[in-house]
């Protein structure tokens, strides 16, 4: 499947970019920083790390960056972007969009009163892929100020689907769900009920 090669691709640049000696991979994520903001394509420094194994059937064959080559961009450059000044990896798999903006909100609060809430549902309402990548990068500057984490691959895939009319409602539904899914208050809850019970 298409989307899982997008997965693949930006999960194994990831690593790669992580295997670099500090020097290298500085120099890669502040070449990829530069690239914010910008049309794939536009930086022929930046062709080998988004373009390389990229599937025929992904690449554009009239110059017009496709579906598949703007979400592998998107994710390694918002990867670089959120990467600037943290000491820990900001990949994390399994940390999908919703959920990482869901803790930048406190988790007695009420979702819908988060400062956050409303950028975040602008995105989800952004229709075109340079609108999305405009409000993506204001939720990953959010999240790297206060080094939440992100799964890139995941969200390379998502990405891609985001770009259909087919697909993206179920993706803006998953970042929803994630988003609603408060598993800190659960646990709460939960033990709420333990110590109820020992009484």
């Amino acid at each position: 499947m298409i989307a899982d090669e997008i997965y693949r691709i930006v999960d194994q640049q990831l690593k790669k970019l992580g295997a670099l000696p500090e020097h290298p991979r500085k120099a890669m994520l502040s070449n990829l920083r530069r690239g914010v903001g910008r049309i794939p394509g536009d930086m022929p420094e930046l062709w080998g790390i988004f373009l390389r194994d990229l599937p025929q059937e992904l690449q554009s064959k009239d110059g017009t960056p496709t579906q598949g080559e703007w979400a592998v961009y998107l994710a390694l450059t918002l990867y670089a972007l959120h990467q600037q000044g943290q000491s820990s990896n900001m990949n994390q798999k399994g940390m999908s969009l919703g959920t990482a903006v869901r803790r930048l909100a406190n988790p007695n609060q009420d979702p819908e009163e988060c400062p956050s809430y409303r950028r975040f549902q602008t995105l989800l309402t952004a229709t075109s892929i340079q609108e999305i990548a405009h409000y993506l990068r204001g939720m990953i500057q959010l999240l790297g100020k206060e080094s939440i984490p992100l799964d890139y691959p995941q969200l390379a895939k998502q990405l891609f689907f985001l770009q259909f009319s087919s697909t993206a409602p179920r993706v803006r539904l998953l970042w929803g769900q994630d988003y609603y899914h408060n598993p800190k208050k659960e646990e709460e809850e939960m033990l709420d009920k333990i110590k109820g019970g020992i009484k």
